[in-house]
């Protein structure tokens, strides 16, 4: 369905543009002293967590109001495999619109301003902590949508839980940013945490799918 409207990536790239304008105007009176990549990594991640949660709701919630989920839980599929597929669906979705972002961002603050590590780096911890964001997202979502407060309680859960992998992503995305003698050090040990952190949340989320999506 949302191949056909495409409402939820809308949604989600309109959002995340939406916050560079607002990002644009808060640095506005900085000074052309003040170098943004000091701060860049934390505003992409500022941007992309509370984009991730826009679209996760959504992509539960017309689900549940269209009968989907229903249907899917009669149908003879593994939860598991459900649970995987909507993953594999809100990452995609995840990394269209951090694809979008990254340009708009870097025309706005970074022109001018070379990147002192590697494209590569970012690409690779931004595709890394995408993961650990759709996985423990699609759980949580999949958690509140039955709640009457599921904006909120998708939110209380959803900035605990990721803490972790955000100082971790903020540190890689960082170090590939600025660049420097320990960016490399840093930028691993980074990966390392954020490997580990998708492995054991995905497991964890599997584990407990299909008893919260029956519940």
């Amino acid at each position: 369905m949302e191949l056909r409207t495409k409402e939820m990536v809308t949604s989600m790239g309109l959002y995340a543009l939406l916050t560079m304008v607002i990002y644009q105007v808060a640095l506005s009176q900085a000074g052309t002293a003040f170098d943004p990549r000091l701060i860049a990594a934390g505003l992409l991640w500022l941007a992309f967590v509370f984009t991730s949660m826009l679209g996760l709701n959504r992509s539960l919630v017309h689900e549940k109001d269209q009968g989907c989920i229903e249907a899917l839980l009669l149908s003879p599929v593994d939860r598991p495999v459900i649970f995987f597929a909507k993953v594999v669906g809100n990452l995609l979705f995840l990394l269209v619109v951090e694809v979008l972002t990254i340009p708009v961002f870097a025309f706005l603050f970074l022109q001018g301003r070379g990147l002192g590590g590697e494209l590569w780096m970012i690409a690779l911890i931004l595709a890394a902590a995408s993961v650990g964001i759709a996985g423990v997202g699609t759980l949580l979502a999949t958690m509140s949508v039955n709640t009457t407060g599921k904006d909120f309680i998708l939110a209380v859960l959803f900035i605990p839980l990721m803490y972790p992998l955000l100082l971790a992503a903020v540190s890689g995305t960082n170090a590939a940013i600025l660049g420097g003698t320990a960016a490399a050090a840093e930028f691993w040990q980074a990966m390392a945490i954020v490997g580990a952190y998708d492995a054991i949340m995905l497991l964890a989320a599997f584990a407990l799918y299909e008893f919260i999506i029956g519940a």
